[in-house]
């Protein structure tokens, strides 16, 4: 019985921060061999932004109101600007133009260019956040710019095979 307790913390001693897995079977076979398991990893913090609950308000176009966005990546992550078209469209949003931009950045900014800040202020909460700025720019045919930046992930999409 003391070759056993011996082993047991020596290899405690030999590796600190192991669990010991201990067995429910009568002989306690996994107990005397000293059997070892790592300790249990963090969960993975969460990613990206917060995304609306579908059917939320605020994540839509006004009422009555054709609002016209622009998506820009400026990321390096390919079709990053397509998927977040997609995104705005199904939610409602008239996406007229996507483009990427040369300038790369970490975050969403919204651009407000019709003089609509509320209207930019919606995109950015369907986008799950971001910050908005206004700069109208009258030469333009959009109410709304959205840069995506490097944080911006997509929402996962439903697996139908």
């Amino acid at each position: 019985m003391a070759g056993v307790r011996r082993r047991a913390s020596a290899a405690a001693a030999v590796s600190p921060g192991v669990a010991t897995i201990a067995s429910s079977d009568s002989a306690g076979a996994a107990s005397k061999r000293g059997c070892t398991a790592p300790p249990a990893a963090p969960a993975p913090a969460a990613e990206g932004p917060e995304f609306p609950a579908a059917g939320d308000a605020l994540a839509a176009p006004p009422a009555g109101a054709r609002v016209r966005v622009e998506v820009l990546n400026a990321t390096t992550v390919r079709g990053l600007g397509r998927r977040a078209t997609f995104y705005l469209r199904d939610r409602g949003w008239d996406v007229v133009a996507i483009g990427t931009s040369r300038a790369g950045q970490d975050e969403v900014v919204v651009l407000d260019r019709s003089g609509h800040p509320e209207w930019a202020k919606r995109v950015a909460h369907a986008m799950g956040g971001g910050r908005v700025e206004s700069r109208p720019d009258t030469s333009r045919y959009l109410d709304v710019t959205v840069i995506l930046g490097g944080s911006w992930r997509p929402p996962p999409e439903p697996f139908h095979p």
